[in-house]
């Protein structure tokens, strides 16, 4: 299992969402420099998966001078996304050495853009789709795409996507786990790969995960405590 954990950035500080709910922010107790150097310790983390929430929500890259900071504080590849709506800001992110993009609503609604990016830039970006049950949601999951999971999946099926990152957002800072059976489905429905995200609590629900074809999961609040980390190395 690929271990993702997640960094998310308002004004330079590391905080987390309750169901992407921005009037629901908690700082966390490392800043977005401790937690990078800290997840870069353990060999089962992969990438590191980097958010401007603000950039999100603002339709525009907000935190490029911390995040061009995290890079060069650790050897793993970190994946970035929040505000990324234009080729303009990717090649800035890519101007800094940024190796994956994570992008979500213009992907969503613009699919003659998306396939551009991936032109450009095949294999370095994933798509996050974010979902309540089978309805994905866009503008830092304050409104409703009226795209389903299934059909979109169809659309993208045949881009050179790095994969499709899957948010169950009603699990999202719960501490009640991933969605299980949504995520397997999904998986069975493409085959880009599928990386799980939104719930995860502990090794216990990583392995179910690997169970179910699963190979990489993104970690937010739970990556925070030192009890998650507990066994993992």
């Amino acid at each position: 299992m690929n271990i993702i954990p997640a960094v998310d950035i308002i004004d330079g500080q590391n905080v987390r969402l309750t169901q992407g709910d921005y009037d629901q922010k908690t700082a966390m107790k490392r800043t977005p420099e401790e937690a990078v150097q800290f997840y870069s310790t353990f060999e089962q983390v992969g990438r590191i998966h980097i958010v401007d929430l603000m950039g999100a929500l603002k339709q525009n890259a907000l935190e490029t001078t911390i995040i061009s900071k995290l890079k060069t504080l650790t050897d793993r590849p970190l994946q970035i996304g929040g505000g990324l709506r234009s080729i303009e800001t990717i090649e800035v992110y890519d101007g800094i050495g940024i190796d994956y993009f994570i992008l979500g609503t213009r992907a969503i609604m613009d699919i003659d853009w998306l396939n551009e990016v991936t032109a450009r830039y095949p294999n370095r970006v994933f798509v996050g789709v974010d979902a309540r049950e089978n309805d994905i949601y866009v503008n830092g999951w304050t409104e409703n795409s009226n795209i389903t999971i299934d059909d979109y999946l169809e659309q993208v099926e045949g881009l050179d996507l790095a994969g499709i990152i899957y948010t169950d957002i009603n699990k999202d800072g719960m501490n009640q786990g991933p969605n299980f059976e949504n995520t397997k489905r999904i998986n069975d429905l493409t085959r880009h790969t599928v990386i799980a995200s939104g719930g995860v609590r502990n090794k216990e629900d990583l392995e179910k995960l690997e169970s179910m074809g699963i190979e990489n999961a993104i970690v937010g609040k739970a990556s925070h405590s030192d009890e998650f980390w507990e066994g993992i190395r």
